[in-house]
């Protein structure tokens, strides 16, 4: 399948008017704060962009970025005016033709920002550890509708888990499906080429997470994709498939569920694009300025990332009330007995 990608990427696509469906470029959600930073660009590298949006998490300045699949260069020269002057981002991508196109505008984007800060390496994401990147090296990693076209999938989140700083974060697109995908959809090289057939069933995604020492993978926005094509439509049938966008933590003290330990957070407000209020995720919205009560992992997600200094933290670990109540998970067992505290004590 490496061989159909590169092909379909370097020579059947010419420009993203080439795609067959919109999975893999989409703009609609992008910020309106991001969208300048495109006008920067040069035309030949936003023509060859075939992603999704603009992957991009907040608090970057200063930061080393690798960018997996980095194709044309958009998100990297899109990145590299936040990381700024200090910070650095590194593509890497199989395609000649993409890289071509990357390497040969260098110099405008470097007249343009007023600094050289981005790096181009020709490598496979599935070989990774082959690259000259040393381990813990880098504080983000993104992708952009790549992990899907990926043909092993496990190599390439274990060399995340390895690339990454301790308190670093894998923040990436890429499409899923409601369920596994047939053989024959796989092999079918335009399905493939345009995202869709080589995309994870959901849960799959989350025990591959996991099974790279990502415990707790936390979903930061989705939507449905349409299948435009007629054609291609007709081939996949009922299966359903979504852009989302997660984010991966790698911290070590991450539990593999979210442990009730009595603690909250408080933003400061103190994000420039974020002054009222901070997504952690679709389902943490902490409001500046609140005493926001949150599980373990996400204590830990923000104690130990790039995000500590824009909270202020209450309590510790020294205490466990069992799971953490709405996230998802429930007590098996039946409960049969009120506790006092809920009868309002008793004498």
């Amino acid at each position: 399948m490496q061989d159909v990608v590169q092909d379909y990427y370097g020579k059947q696509l010419q420009s993203t008017a080439d795609l067959k469906t919109s999975a893999c470029c989409d703009i609609s959600n992008m910020p309106e704060w991001l969208k300048p930073l495109l006008a920067n660009i040069h035309d030949d590298v936003l023509s060859r962009y075939y992603g999704c949006g603009l992957v991009c998490p907040a608090l970057l300045e200063g930061c080393r970025i690798l960018d997996l699949g980095s194709g044309s260069g958009r998100d990297v020269y899109a990145l590299a005016q936040l990381v700024g002057e200090t910070g650095h981002v590194v593509g890497v991508d199989m395609t000649d033709e993409q890289l071509a196109i990357a390497k040969q505008h260098q110099d405008y984007h470097v007249d343009k920002f007023g600094y050289d800060n981005v790096t181009f390496i020709k490598g496979y994401l599935e070989k990774l550890d082959e690259l000259a990147l040393a381990d813990n090296s880098f504080d983000i990693i993104v992708s952009n509708c790549v992990i899907n076209l990926s043909t092993d999938k496990a190599a390439v989140m274990a060399s995340v888990q390895r690339l990454l700083k301790p308190g670093g974060e894998f923040y990436f697109s890429d499409v899923y499906a409601d369920r596994r995908i047939p053989q024959h959809l796989i092999d079918d090289p335009v399905l493939y080429g345009e995202c869709l057939s080589g995309a994870l069933y959901w849960k799959d995604f989350t025990r591959l997470a996991r099974g790279a020492g990502f415990l707790d993978p936390r979903l930061v926005e989705d939507r449905p994709l349409e299948i435009t094509d007629p054609a291609l439509a007709a081939k996949i049938g009922d299966i359903q498939f979504f852009s989302a966008t997660y984010r991966l933590f790698k911290i070590a003290a991450l539990e593999d569920a979210c442990e009730d330990h009595g603690q909250a957070v408080i933003y400061k407000g103190s994000i420039e694009q974020s002054p009222h209020r901070f997504d952690l995720d679709k389902h943490h919205a902490i409001e500046a300025g609140r005493v926001f009560p949150v599980c373990g992992n996400t204590f830990r997600m923000l104690q130990e990332s790039r995000f500590a200094p824009h909270f202020e933290f209450i309590g510790d670990d020294s205490r466990h009330y069992g799971i953490f109540t709405g996230c998802g998970e429930l007590m098996p067992f039946n409960q049969s007995v009120t506790l006092a505290s809920e009868l309002g004590g008793c004498c």
